[in-house]
């Protein structure tokens, strides 16, 4: 399943996304990942959850950050839950040109047994294809 927060920068989204991160870490039998694009969050998250900050790689396209989820999903089985902060300040797209990344993680979804919550600016309208996964 996946689950999309949007709403305009500066609104919390990031702080909600922890909160719901620590709160899923109390509970979880799976791993926890949070993707970010630096670790400035690094002390605020519970320390079972493991963070990854992408400014480390070069993930700019769509197509890389997938491959990216998908190196990470592979090298550990046990991922339950995979939260995404800011995914266009990660890659270098808009929302209106993600489908084919959603339809993709919604497959990796299904496929690997996976949550992603992922945080969006809401910069304008919400096109119709992610209003299903919008929380």
């Amino acid at each position: 399943m996946i689950h999309v927060f949007c709403n305009k920068r500066g609104s919390g989204k990031t702080k909600a996304l922890i909160n719901l991160a620590n709160e899923k870490a109390l509970d979880s039998k799976g791993h926890i990942v949070f993707i970010n694009d630096d670790r400035r969050h690094l002390f605020q998250l519970d320390t079972r959850i493991r963070l990854i900050s992408t400014s480390e790689f070069s993930l700019r396209k769509q197509e890389s950050f997938y491959g990216f989820l998908c190196g990470i999903l592979s090298e550990d089985y046990d991922i339950e839950t995979i939260f995404v902060d800011g995914l266009f300040n990660i890659i270098e797209e808009n929302l209106q040109n993600a489908a084919h990344l959603f339809y993709a993680l919604e497959g990796l979804s299904k496929q690997y047994n996976v949550e992603f919550f992922i945080n969006v600016n809401e910069e304008q309208e919400i096109p119709e294809f992610i209003r299903k996964y919008v929380a």
